[in-house]
């Protein structure tokens, strides 16, 4: 027998992540296979591992496509991006979480068309420095992820609060019904956003980002809010989040939902559903952090004036369905008068995070490129020299801008 045929792109996986990719695809049946591995996506649309696609075709006429999430294993990358954690939450969420979310559904008589859905996960390998994830590849049920650069329509945003919704409902269900195993996944996900003031890299990065910010937007109030917000965003955010650490309202987030990590199937221009795809920030917290994060760097300024209080009551009410589910009550668990003030809350805190993401999430590719490359040297100089905004073509720093003066008209 000739065994798997493996050929393509195999930069960047190292023989123990191959090895681990040859097991799975033989224990799902493929003996004889010929398996091809493509690279996806293009720089800037993940950071944090390289994106493959497998493609395996057994001489028999079988096939099946996988995703692998492939952890880089060059150290300072991995320092930089924080690789190990960031793996070690998704390895989480995927073997552990969400299965038991799913158990939770099911324990429920959900329908199965009315249930959280999520990539099904083919295995995970957590060995640092060669972590590798293999998820079923949606575009094979035809899921397609937008254009980055484009703000969410109306009827997307609600897509994902109502994902967000469902998500929240299974953490109050488990706390309700086994509330020490919410407590082991609380403490078990690291909290990636909360430790970002205790490291130097990160400070500089504030830094040179609130300077940059001052040089290139116009308004003098902008620049003093900016200024005041991403201080305040470093110095307040992990405290905010050990100071609800028991919060009674504490969920395990989706923690990244901004539109490279959602995908959506249409049929004939309708939306039927989405679906999040990226675990590796989750986290125990406010149920609002899932939100602002989402609205603030997926929408724009038009939607938010016009949808934004119809969006705040539609995740509620679409909560208490969920919970409905469950035996439970949003008014009970969650009440609507504590997601307007948590929204308050947090409001400040969220917006200085858009205004961090934005400075990388507006980079065309071949900027991205150059920030990877600095990154994977840990050249602070170039990682500097990067996210200096006026160094970007006019039309990225335009878009800056508007980002950023529209986000703030909503502080």
């Amino acid at each position: 027998m000739a065994g798997l045929q493996i050929e393509g792109n195999l930069d960047n996986i190292s023989d123990k992540q191959l090895g681990y990719i040859k097991d799975v695809i033989e224990k799902r049946g493929f003996k004889d296979a010929k398996v091809v591995i493509e690279p996806v996506g293009q720089a800037g649309d993940n950071y944090v591992a390289n994106v493959k696609r497998i493609i395996i075709e057994e001489k028999d006429g079988s096939t099946l496509k996988m995703i692998a999430k492939v952890a880089p294993n060059q150290e300072v990358l991995r320092e930089m991006a924080n690789t190990k954690v960031c793996f070690r939450n998704e390895h989480l969420m995927y073997t552990k979480v969400l299965p038991k979310f799913e158990q939770v559904q099911r324990a429920s008589d959900i329908p199965k068309e009315e249930r959280l859905r999520y990539a099904a996960c083919y295995g995970s390998f957590e060995e640092a420095p060669h972590e590798v994830i293999l998820l079923e590849d949606l575009k094979v049920s035809g899921f397609q992820m937008l254009d980055r650069f484009q703000p969410l329509s109306d009827e997307c945003v609600r897509s994902v609060l109502k994902n967000f919704a469902r998500l929240h409902s299974f953490s109050y269900a488990l706390k309700h019904k086994e509330p020490a195993v919410f407590d082991e996944f609380r403490d078990d996900l690291f909290d990636m956003w909360g430790s970002m003031n205790e490291r130097d890299e990160t400070k500089m990065f504030f830094e040179q980002l609130v300077a940059n910010a001052l040089l290139v937007l116009e308004s003098d109030v902008h620049k003093k809010i900016v200024k005041d917000i991403i201080t305040l965003t470093l110095t307040t955010y992990a405290k905010i989040l050990r100071a609800d650490r028991e919060s009674k309202h504490l969920i395990i987030q989706q923690g990244d939902a901004w539109t490279n990590n959602i995908m959506f199937k249409f049929e004939e221009g309708n939306l039927l559903e989405s679906i999040m795809i990226d675990y590796q920030v989750s986290k125990a917290s406010n149920p609002v952090a899932d939100i602002q994060y989402m609205i603030f760097n997926c929408t724009d300024y038009k939607s938010r004036k016009e949808h934004f209080h119809d969006w705040i009551d539609y995740y509620h009410t679409e909560l208490d369905k969920s919970l409905s589910s469950f035996g439970l009550k949003a008014n009970h668990v969650f009440p609507k008068d504590q997601l307007d003030a948590d929204l308050k809350r947090y409001g400040k805190i969220s917006l200085g995070l858009s205004i961090v993401l934005s400075s990388v999430l507006i980079l065309k590719p071949e900027d991205a490129m150059k920030m990877k490359e600095a990154m994977e040297s840990a050249d602070m100089k170039e990682i500097t020299k990067n996210t200096d905004i006026r160094r970007l073509g006019a039309d990225s720093i335009a878009l800056f801008i508007s980002r950023e003066e529209l986000n703030l008209k909503i502080k």
